[in-house]
């Protein structure tokens, strides 16, 4: 007989209490149900059940294997259902993180593609700057900025988060255009701040010559780059921005590039998700990023 189907009509017989109804569950015979578990105890030499008339009930040994058994059918199950969902097209719910910046600009548009492309997943997009738990809040995959610390996530490395300084044509009328970092002192510039982080009073920026550490000050901060990009479209100031959120920007002259000559430093940034989690709809999602953000993207 076959071990695991004993070991189910076992568990079954236990919950229902007789044999009956568990060859009712299996659509065998009570005479069959009963020489499953005549089978289990011959195995383990013990009986697992006493018998009675009325209703069978699990002996000691009988209530320690009938918990082993149930994890045991348990682990069995999740491995099929894994094996059918790793060979199944992509489906269902897929749950991602993503800072608001990054999220805003690249990752809803692309996601957008990606659902054409997998017309039975449904996206739940999270976008916030804190440090989630990507097992303990139930998120399938994020993107992270800045080193990562050592963890059981895989990581796979995207472009370089890349920040550029610029400011609309109307306030570099009125305030004149910094040609060095450190003209940035005269200026008012706009800064990005998080909740839990002192608001910057320096950028940092590098050329040939080497590094450039500017101290900077404004009356204007925000935690949200949005929020800084209206204000520097209204001329309110010089802005350190992602090159994808200002783009549209400079292509149409709302905005000017500065210090052509200096970089700004660049922040690595990764795609992590669980290995235990790699379903079709994830591993779709994990190619797409890869494809239109990793470091060999076009």
């Amino acid at each position: 007989m076959d071990r695991l189907t004993s070991m189910a009509v076992f568990v079954k017989t236990a919950d229902s209490g007789s044999f009956a109804a568990a060859a009712l569950a299996f659509g065998i015979s009570s005479q069959m149900a009963g020489k499953h578990v005549s089978t289990l105890e011959e195995r383990v030499g013990a009986r697992l059940l006493n018998r009675t008339t009325r209703r069978q009930s699990l002996t000691e040994i009988g209530q320690i294997f009938y918990e082993r058994c149930k994890a045991l059918l348990a682990d069995a199950e999740a491995a099929e259902s894994v094996a059918q969902e790793l060979s199944a097209s992509p489906r269902g719910r897929l749950r991602i993180n993503a800072p608001v910046t990054f999220g805003t600009c690249c990752l809803a548009p692309m996601i957008t593609r990606y659902l054409k492309a997998h017309p039975e997943v449904r996206v739940e997009l999270t976008l916030n700057d804190r440090f989630v738990d990507l097992i303990d809040e139930g998120y399938e995959a994020a993107i992270r900025l800045g080193s990562l610390s050592d963890s059981s996530l895989i990581a796979r490395p995207l472009m370089p988060y890349r920040r550029i300084v610029c400011a609309s044509p109307g306030y570099l009328a009125e305030r004149g255009e910094p040609s060095t970092p450190q003209a940035l002192a005269e200026h008012e510039c706009l800064s990005f701040v998080y909740t839990s982080v002192p608001v910057p009073t320096e950028w940092r920026f590098a050329d040939a010559q080497g590094e450039h550490v500017v101290p900077i000050a404004g009356r204007f901060q925000a935690n949200d780059m949005k929020a800084l990009l209206a204000a520097a479209l209204n001329g309110g100031g010089v802005i350190l921005a992602p090159e994808e959120a200002v783009k549209d920007e400079l292509a149409a002259g709302r905005l000017v590039r500065l210090l052509n000559g200096y970089q700004a430093p660049e922040r690595p940034m990764h795609l992590v998700f669980p290995a235990s989690r790699v379903t079709p709809k994830l591993r779709a999602f994990i190619d797409q990023v890869m494809a239109e953000f990793g470091p060999h993207a076009a």
